[in-house]
Parts: structure tokens; sequence; C-alpha cells
């Protein structure tokens, strides 16, 4: 087994059970792309098991802390199994869900979804690829289910010095499936759609969307960045006489559209527009429309902090732009799934919207992930998606 010594100091992080172990840590040593090392201080203190990645700023991430363990074909079904055993526990109004969370479900770099009978997987970091026949045929083991769809074109695979693979790894059959959600259909498709087809990490908060718009009486709707339409689909469900939805993508708004038909919404109570965001929120303002409920869930501006000066502008600008169009008495949900973006930091950005806007307003509720999309105590970073609920003054 190769070994990787880390400098004097940076064995703090891993002894409070962080997985990441980045290039500028390691004192010497080095391994294949995806081979298990063992990590050791800089004093010779074992630390953990890791898979390496020559080519990554993250150079090991790790399996185990405990030295006893084996990393083989036995320990991944056992952390899958209990990954999967965990969803379970969580009420989840659904009948697609998360599988695996990469860290917090100690399988770094490995994302899984299900959908129904069909399962979802990402691998993004070399070690999770090393094993990917192994873990293929776990998850199919611990699930019963026959169909596993790879959908591993994430940037971040260049950054693990690997190329993009997608396509059936197990079974086959059509890529086009119904997810039934909260009462209502969507459609999606888990060969082209964003992340592995849809936005699962959404899904509570679609149905907080819901119930407020129902509660509240909110009639004119504004759903921007729309994608399929998950939060309009939720809005007309909560009973808004009319959603407007935005996204600049014109296979999204088809499919949006499609959505809310399919759910048995009447036309006339949804306008669809593939448009740019900023510039028809400023054509609103122009026109003099407002709105009683807007919702703001964009792409991720900030994939990293070097990143987040830059976007903070861009969320300023889009939720200053929304406080302006807010009816008094009018919710806005905002969005950020930027791991950049602090929620201390999204705090302060829409603060600074509402003053340069000249609207107040009472935060109700903070967002985040559904729970399947855990964040562990021990990796805070996988809270990348934070949200606001604002309710104008």
């Amino acid at each position: 087994m190769k070994t990787i010594r880390l400098r004097a100091g940076k064995e703090r992080s891993l002894l409070r059970r962080h997985p990441w172990i980045f290039e500028s840590a390691i004192a010497k040593g080095a391994a294949d792309s995806g081979e298990t090392v063992r990590v050791e201080s800089a004093e010779g203190q074992f630390l953990g098991w890791a898979a390496f990645s020559p080519t990554s700023k993250i150079r090991a991430r790790v399996w185990s802390f405990d030295e006893s363990q084996r990393i083989d074909a036995a320990f991944f079904t056992s952390v899958l199994r209990a990954a999967i055993a965990a969803r379970a526990r969580f009420d989840i109004q659904s009948d697609g869900m998360r599988l695996v969370h990469g860290e917090s479900d100690g399988l770094p770099g490995l994302i899984v979804d299900r959908y129904g009978d069909t399962l979802v997987a990402q691998f993004t970091s070399a070690g999770v690829e090393r094993w990917k026949e192994q873990i293929a045929d776990a998850l199919l083991a611990e699930t019963g289910l026959t169909r596993l769809y790879e959908r591993s074109d994430a940037s971040s695979r260049a950054l693990e010095g690997l190329p993009e693979s997608t396509g059936w790894l197990r079974g086959d059959g059509p890529t086009e499936l119904l997810l039934q959600e909260h009462g209502w259909t969507l459609a999606l498709n888990i060969a082209e759609g964003h992340k592995t087809g849809f936005y699962l990490d959404q899904r509570d908060s679609r149905k907080r969307f819901a119930d407020t718009t129902r509660r509240l009486g909110l009639q004119r709707v504004l759903n921007c960045y729309c994608y399929t339409g998950g939060f309009t689909v939720a809005a007309l469900a909560g009973g808004a006489a009319h959603v407007t939805s935005i996204d600049s993508s014109g296979p999204a708004i088809e499919k949006a559209a499609a959505n809310a038909a399919r759910n048995g919404f009447a036309p006339e109570r949804t306008t669809f527009l593939d448009a740019d965001v900023n510039a028809s929120l400023r054509r609103f303002g122009t026109e003099g429309r407002t709105f009683d409920a807007i919702v703001l869930d964009p792409p991720k501006f900030a994939p990293t902090v070097a990143h987040a000066e830059r976007a903070a502008r861009a969320y300023k600008d889009i939720n200053r732009l929304a406080f302006k169009l807010l009816e008094p008495g009018g919710v806005l949900f905002t969005y950020s799934c930027s791991g950049g973006i602090s929620a201390d930091l999204f705090h302060k950005i829409i603060a600074g919207a509402g003053a340069d806007a000249g609207v107040d307003g009472f935060i109700t509720e903070r967002m985040g992930g559904a729970a399947d999309h855990p964040m562990t105590i021990a990796f805070p970073e996988g809270e990348y998606l934070k949200g606001l609920v604002v309710m104008r003054r």
C-alpha cells in the first residue's frame, strides 16, 4: 500500500474527520489515479485511507478514518447499504430521491439518484471512477433494481483528469421518465437534463411554495430560471391564477409547458417565455408589471470562493430587480446553489439588493436542500443550496 505523508500541522482537518486533502498539504508520496493510499501525519501517525487524484487540487479524498478498514468491494457495499437505509428514515414525498450524496454519505465524488425503477449515477472523482464496476454491482444488489444510467458529464471530472462518460451501465430502456412528487407529475430526461435529469434538491421548496401560494392566496406568480417548470406546477397546484415562467432554454420551456398541461392546468393560466431573465425583469419594471410571488432559482454563479465577488454582483442585481416587481405583502423565494456563496454572504447580498431597491421585508424562512441531500457536521461544504423566503413589507 502506497503512503502519502502530510506537512506538519496539516493533519488537523483530518482529525476532525474532514475528507479532503489538498495538494499543498502533502509533503511526499504519490499514486495512480484513484488508487487507495495510506495517509499519515508528519510524525507518521495514521490518519486515513484515501483515494489519490494526481491532477486535482484536492489531491486525495478519504474513504475511511479506521486503520483496520479494508477498501474493497465489501466496503462499498457496506457504505452504500447505510446510505440507502438512511433514506428510509426521511420524509420523502416522491418516487424520486437522492440515494448517495458524495462526501456526506462517505463516498466522495459519487452521486446517485433514483427515479422510480431507474438509477442515475455521477462518478466525479478518481476514486469512485476506479471502483465504478463494483459500485454499480452493489447499487443494483442493494436496491433490487436492474437499470443504472451514468451521467458522468460534470465539468468537475476534467479537474480529476477524467473524460466525460454517459450511457447505460446496467440494463437499458427509455431515458424519458415520469416523476411523482407531492401529488403532481413531472417529466424528465436522464440523458439530457441538468444534473441527473432533475433538481431533486428543491423538492421541499416546491412544496413550501405551493403551500405558501395557497395559504396567502397569491394570484400572480413569476418563476425565473424555471427550467422544466417544477415551481410553476407548484404555484398552479397552490391555486395561483396565472404563472409567468422564464428560461433562456427553449427546450426547457417546452418541457415546462408540457408539465403544466400534464397536470391538468389550463393553458390560459400560464405564460412561458424563452428569454433572458435579467432583461425580462428590467422590461417588466418599465412596463409597470408587478407580482404577488416571485421565484429566483438561478444556475450556479460561483462554483468556488474565487468566483464569489463576481457572482455576488449578479445575485444582487436580479434580486434588486425582483424586489421592485414585488407587491407589498408579496413573497420572494430566492436561492443560490453556488458552493462559493455562504449562507451568511447570501443573506448580505439579499439585504443589499433590498436596500438598493428601497424595499424591506421579513425573512420568514431559510431554505436548503431536501433531507436526502444531507450536510454533515464534518463536511459543511455539503450545504451548497441555500434560500431565503422574504415577505415584502
